[in-house]
């Protein structure tokens, strides 16, 4: 009975530690109420949603891109074709920009969470997705129309591999995958924190070579192998570092219950 009462109580306090500090007590309270199973239900649902959404819009940008839409990418050298190499180096900068940016983003969206809308309930989390997708698509539709790129839509279409069709679908379904993903990447942020998250959407560079092999019969190089064990890399150390924190947690949790 002891050892479970103790448990429940770290449990409490975990939940506890993760909540606003500036929140309403019925918020507070709703969020108290997830017991431990649902708690691992949402974050296992979650990082179903962040793993199979982005890895499901990766591999169907890759068959947009193999039926011929804008870029070719030579599967020898790595880079693409009809492309000078000083854009090849500020594409790759811009690469790592957008990464860094994008840490940054949720680090600021779990900020936003906090300071900002003062609650974390699924309603406003399912508003922070909608409204930050609907300013994504103000920003592309902006600049596809000032770029003059819609004019080259259709014969894009006309020229694509596998038929109009199958180019509509392929959009689509690419766009339904990274509001999948992008659910899962909010859902996390809410239900543990912007850093998990961000590790989640890492370890997803994992799965995708993978699936690429499996699907597109992708030779296995270094590059992907690489990257794979770097992702893993990342991932178990936070597992591990979390273990750390958890082990140490508890013993303090101990000691100050000991007479």
């Amino acid at each position: 009975m002891g050892s479970h009462a103790a448990e429940s109580d770290w449990w409490r306090d975990s939940q506890e530690s993760i909540l606003p500090r500036d929140g309403t007590v019925i918020e507070q309270t709703l969020f108290v109420k997830l017991g431990r199973w649902q708690w691992w239900f949402l974050v296992v649902l979650n990082v179903f949603f962040v793993l199979v959404g982005q890895s499901a819009a990766v591999l169907l940008g890759r068959f947009y891109y193999d039926q011929g839409a804008l870029i070719a990418v030579n599967d020898d050298s790595g880079g693409p074709t009809g492309v000078s190499k000083g854009k090849y180096i500020l594409g790759f900068i811009c690469t790592i920009g957008a990464s860094a940016l994008y840490s940054l983003l949720l680090s600021l969206m779990q900020l936003s969470f906090q300071k900002v809308l003062k609650k974390e309930t699924f309603s406003v989390v399912l508003e922070m997705q909608i409204y930050t997708a609907l300013v994504a698509t103000c920003a592309a539709t902006i600049g596809l129309f000032a770029s003059g790129e819609w004019r080259s839509l259709n014969g894009e279409m006309e020229n694509y591999g596998k038929g109009q069709v199958s180019y509509v679908m392929t959009l689509v379904w690419a766009a339904v995958a990274w509001q999948i993903c992008s659910v899962g990447v909010v859902g996390l942020i809410f239900v543990v924190s912007s850093l998990f998250s961000n590790v989640i959407s890492t370890l997803s560079l994992a799965v995708t070579p993978i699936a690429a092999v499996i699907i597109f019969h992708d030779k296995m190089n270094g590059v992907k192998v690489i990257a794979m064990l770097l992702a893993l890399w990342g991932f178990a150390s936070y597992i591990y570092q979390n273990y750390l924190d958890d082990s140490k947690a508890r013993k303090k949790l101990a000691d100050a219950r000991e007479p």
